[in-house]
């Protein structure tokens, strides 16, 4: 896959003044609502001109993704207790907690809502964040495999989709609340459709 503009090895980037960056725009998600945020006020917080911005990321959307993605570990894992139902069920836990927080709830929305019009930055989610969690998924979807946990004829992809997918439809449409006790339903129903005995 191509490099893009926010990946860490741009010739031109320091490190201090990305790092600025990246820390100022996490202030700036702490305190102000998406729409708020701009560039302009990112170059101010972090001491840096906006063109240096815009030499390394091409949007707002772009730096918060990178400022977002920046919290997780480069080496990001799934648990793996040896029990795939249970794993899951934690990582659906944390995740519907996190989007049931009103601040996180409104800037995925938002960046959610600017992705649909702006494929660069949709692309840029997808490999800054979306990607490295579906790589961490692999990992543990081969382990359950390999202990006789998971069928072998289900795509990696819609394993992750059978996990994902509801609490997305859930969060996006707002209907339901979000929860523990919907995180572990969604980990029993797709673990039943996923077993191997089934």
């Amino acid at each position: 896959m191509a490099s893009t503009r926010t990946d860490d090895s741009h010739p031109r980037r320091s490190a201090r003044a990305s790092s600025a960056v990246l820390s100022a725009t996490r202030e700036l998600i702490a305190e102000l609502p998406y729409p708020r945020i701009t560039v302009e006020g990112i170059a101010a917080r972090a001491g840096v001109g906006k063109q240096t911005i815009y030499r390394w990321w091409p949007s707002k959307g772009a730096v918060v993704v990178d400022a977002l993605a920046a919290r997780n570990p480069d080496d990001l894992t799934f648990p793996d207790t040896g029990d795939l139902r249970a794993d899951m069920a934690a990582i659906l836990r944390a995740t519907e907690e996190e989007f049931a927080s009103p601040e996180f709830d409104a800037l995925y929305r938002a960046l959610t809502i600017e992705s649909l019009q702006d494929p660069e930055l949709r692309r840029i989610i997808d490999e800054r964040m979306l990607g490295p969690q579906f790589a961490a998924a692999r990992v543990r979807f081969r382990s359950a495999r390999e202990a006789g946990q998971l069928r072998t004829d289900v795509e990696d992809s819609v394993v992750f989709e059978m996990f994902m997918a509801p609490l997305l439809h859930r969060w996006q449409t707002g209907a339901h609340p979000l929860g523990a006790a919907h995180a572990e339903a969604i980990a029993d129903l797709a673990i039943r459709a996923l077993s191997p005995e089934q």
